[in-house]
């Protein structure tokens, strides 16, 4: 999860410095719609590869403190 976060900072600091010595200093509906995109891919890349991880970590944790894991062919 910590990947996740310092790619987002890393992003963020990279548009951050390109648009900064730009005259108009305003971002157009392109670059928002690039930052959203690569905002989505983020998300999704983070979801793919930690999501099976997850699960098994939340189904140990719910036995450890006595819950019922998801019945059986969930």
């Amino acid at each position: 999860m910590n990947q996740a976060y310092y790619a987002l900072v890393t992003l963020q600091a990279f548009f951050s410095d390109r648009f900064d010595g730009r005259k108009d200093r305003g971002a157009t509906a392109v670059e928002y719609g690039l930052m959203v995109g690569l905002i989505a891919l983020a998300i999704i890349l983070a979801v793919t590869f930690l999501g099976g991880s997850l699960e098994g970590l939340f189904d140990e944790a719910s036995e450890a403190i006595g819950g019922t894991a998801r019945p059986e062919g969930e």
